[in-house]
């Protein structure tokens, strides 16, 4: 299948093109943290889920094959702390929503996201998982072909998230009067400046006081150089993908999630990569422009407020 990075308003794709290939290189990586004795993280489905994909360059990413020992960032050991990381951060999101009583999950832009079907859920829990038409259908069909059910009352909303998604959320039984745990996963970046204002206000609007709400956070007028770029590149070029990754991101200014939730009656907690990192055993790599962004880019925790 093409990869094809031009965006463009209402374009679509499945998971081996365009934003849905850049879920599968995320499943892909997580593949790659869970292989092995001393796994650094456990996602027994994510390198099926690649491999049904299809797309050769991640294969090799998920089995291990895919590695630029002279980057930081972009050798074996470096990407499986990344991504360990990134996936304890949400997965402890939805774990202690679930032990202070919030039994109402949405994950936005789903992906090849496995936490319905491999985490331990309460009795009563409903995750909702809202993403493209072709990527809900591919998901929930391998999965069964696996033969594996979800661990919680899995709800999947087939919805553009730039089109009226909280309708089609409702529809499927979600129920605004109680509190949720919603993670944005890898997400906002991907969004025009605009479509993520509406999504943070379609949040907010659908969030019962003591619902919480987790993203990637970078503080206000922090911008990555060009030289990522080049980074990014290279890395695509080595494993013989040709997805460049930057081309799928929306410039342009847009509001911090951070503030323009605070704005709205949210508390706000972030966490630094600096801090995540050190929480989790791990030193930051020795990249001289992750150090130097370290305390400005990280992740976020939203609680709405009890009194609305």
């Amino acid at each position: 299948m093409s990869q094809t990075n031009s965006r463009y308003d209402g374009d679509t794709w499945d998971l081996a093109s365009s934003v849905g290939a850049t879920a599968t290189s995320v499943a892909a990586s997580r593949a790659l943290a869970s292989r092995g004795p001393d796994a650094l993280i456990h996602d027994p489905y994510a390198e099926v889920l690649v491999k049904a994909v299809g797309v050769e360059s991640l294969i090799r990413v998920a089995n291990g094959e895919a590695n630029i020992e002279d980057d930081p960032m972009l050798n074996r050991r470096r990407m499986t702390e990344q991504i360990a990381v990134r996936t304890r951060f949400f997965d402890d999101v939805f774990t202690n929503a679930a032990r202070d009583g919030i039994t109402q999950a949405v994950i936005l832009a789903s992906g090849l996201d496995t936490r319905a079907y491999r985490m331990s859920w309460p009795a009563g829990s409903v995750v909702f998982e809202l993403d493209q038409p072709q990527v809900i259908e591919f998901k929930t069909r391998v999965m069964a072909d696996l033969g594996v059910s979800p661990t919680a009352d899995r709800r999947t909303v087939a919805v553009d998230l730039r089109d009226d998604w909280p309708t089609a959320l409702r529809e499927h039984g979600f129920d605004i009067t109680q509190p949720t745990a919603w993670i944005a996963e890898g997400l906002l970046i991907y969004l025009p400046p605009e479509a993520q204002d509406r999504l943070l206000d379609n949040v907010t609007a659908l969030s019962a006081p003591g619902s919480r709400f987790a993203t990637e956070f970078m503080a206000a007028g922090t911008t990555l150089p060009d030289s990522w770029r080049d980074r990014f590149k290279k890395y695509s070029a080595q494993i013989g993908s040709d997805i460049d990754l930057p081309a799928l991101f929306y410039d342009g200014e847009r509001n911090s999630a951070g503030d323009y939730l605070a704005e709205r009656g949210w508390r706000i907690s972030t966490v630094s990569t600096r801090e995540s990192y050190a929480a989790n055993g791990f030193d930051l790599p020795d990249d001289e422009t992750l150090v130097q962004f370290s305390d400005s880019t990280g992740y976020l925790t939203a609680t709405r407020s009890q009194e609305q």
